[in-house]
């Protein structure tokens, strides 16, 4: 009964994938309305509309909800830098970083919407889930859920700790089935509303663990929750948006805090050896982020907002790329997709000799700059992959580079969404596949991008196929139990 009462809502009632394309098209208008405003009216503008063109355009009865955040995320690193031009009192074109900035940003738009196109075509003619794949999760319990995610928990945290050497890469990705399990425990609980407390201890739990680690890891648990939402079409009433608006909030001081306090951290994690390797026991260094989170007052708010703003767009190192490329051509045609080919297709395993992959390296021949001070404390910085396609082709061909990676990437998306499983399992699967390759947003390498979705779908494809049957089958069983129960009372009767 609970689920035809959801699946009965009108669409206007649910927050889905129509209702967040509706939001953007909302965000579009906005864009427009105080493009007037900005030093760069048109790039304003224009890019305010592209979450709305993206999304309208991958749009399909059957489009998996992580593909909101797959574009909604490289567009925010894109459109950050005219938000932090505004600030700056700049135009794109004046800034202190050159004029191709302003290259840089409409290249980066233009990919994203051609990325957008490629994933159309593709998914296409993909067919929607049947009432039965929809409505699987109603019959199980929070306790089997919570049992998964403790499972899942616990292979996460055996891949961190011994993720290390040849079988690095095989074993990370392995602890992604924790991600599937915790989208599975968000969506169970906003779909039937039972075990709301449990789910916000989870959501506790994983925000605190994200904290102590070198990376900002505390943000991708509201990134499942908010896929999550999508994917069990909450009600939208001011309630849903209230708490949707603290959610923001709390993300957002967050990340000012861990934006003042990260670099002190990492040392400190780090026992100042300068790598990310950490050294410091997890008690210690919850220690120190509680000394760190007394004195939050003492933050200038106005100076980490900056940062977090200039950290968080990601066009002025593209920018830096195309000033190179206009001295100084590659010399070798195509060297960014060779190596990232040959550095996927030669497992360590069987060539211990192959060279350790460094975005830096590849950071400071593209560029031309100097190494910042937040890889010389033990983080590595990449050119991102869009810059490497313009390395290798130029523009406009670079376009094509992104639409290869596209064809890829959409079609691995394509063969998880296509096997017989309950769509809360299809849709978590595909959240840990697009976290693996869009967890950096446009940061991201091409090797490690392309690395990424190969090896996950070799780790998790046998999975599906032989592991996750076994999972949903213990998952049903008390229903069908009590089913069996029923039937008994009643001949009895």
């Amino acid at each position: 009964m609970t689920a035809t009462a959801v699946s009965s809502l009108p669409p206007s009632a649910r927050l889905n994938c129509r209702l967040v394309l509706k939001g953007a098209g909302i965000l579009a208008v906005l864009c427009a309305s105080l493009a007037v405003l900005s030093p760069d009216p048109i790039a304003f503008a224009v890019g305010g509309a592209v979450p709305w063109l993206c999304l309208r355009i991958v749009y399909t009865p059957a489009m998996p909800a992580a593909l909101i955040y797959l574009f909604l995320w490289q567009w925010l690193q894109i459109f950050a830098r005219v938000v932090q031009a505004w600030v700056d009192g700049e135009t794109l074109s004046t800034s202190v970083s050159g004029p191709n900035v302003v290259y840089a940003y409409w290249y980066m738009m233009a990919a994203l919407v051609v990325l957008a196109v490629v994933f159309r075509l593709v998914l296409l003619d993909m067919k929607p889930a049947t009432p039965a794949q929809r409505t699987a999760h109603f019959r199980w319990n929070i306790r089997q859920l919570l049992v998964l995610y403790g499972l899942g928990f616990f292979v996460s945290s055996f891949a961190t700790v011994f993720g290390r050497g040849a079988l690095a890469q095989p074993i990370e990705t392995l602890g992604h089935v924790k991600i599937v399990a915790l989208f599975m425990l968000f969506v169970y609980v906003m779909s039937t509303l039972r075990g709301m407390r449990i789910m916000l201890a989870v959501l506790a739990f994983e925000v605190a663990i994200g904290f102590t680690g070198f990376l900002a890891d505390f943000r991708s648990v509201f990134i499942f929750l908010t896929i999550a939402a999508v994917t069990a079409q909450v009600r939208w009433r001011l309630t849903t948006g209230v708490a949707g608006a603290c959610g923001l909030v709390a993300l957002t001081v967050m990340a000012l805090f861990w934006t003042a306090v990260k670099n002190d951290y990492r040392d400190y994690a780090s026992n100042f050896s300068d790598s990310q390797a950490i050294s410091v026991p997890l008690s210690d260094r919850m220690a120190y982020l509680g000394g760190k989170l007394l004195s939050f007052g003492d933050i200038d708010f106005g100076r980490t907002s900056y940062m977090l703003l200039n950290r968080f767009a990601y066009v002025d190192i593209f920018a830096s790329v195309i000033d190179v490329q206009e001295v100084v051509q590659e010399p070798t045609s195509m060297r960014q997709w060779q190596e990232a080919m040959d550095h996927v297709f030669k497992p360590r395993a069987f060539f211990p000799d192959k060279p350790d992959l460094s975005d830096s390296d590849v950071y400071l021949r593209l560029t031309g700059r100097v190494l910042l001070d937040e890889v010389l404390r033990g983080t590595s910085i990449s050119v991102g992959y869009m810059a490497e396609n313009f390395a290798d082709l130029g523009f406009p061909a670079m376009l094509l580079g992104v639409a290869v990676l596209g064809l890829l990437l959409a079609g691995c998306i394509r063969i998880l969404m296509s096997f017989d499983l309950p769509l809360v399992m299809r849709e978590g699967v595909v959240m840990a596949f697009v976290f693996s390759i869009a967890r950096d947003g446009v940061e991201i390498s091409l090797p490690k991008m392309i690395g990424a979705a190969l090896m996950f779908m070799i780790i998790f494809l046998p999975m599906i196929m032989f592991v996750a049957p076994k999972v949903i089958e213990r998952l049903d069983r008390p229903a069908q139990m009590a089913a069996r129960a029923r039937a008994m009372h009643a001949a009895r009767r």
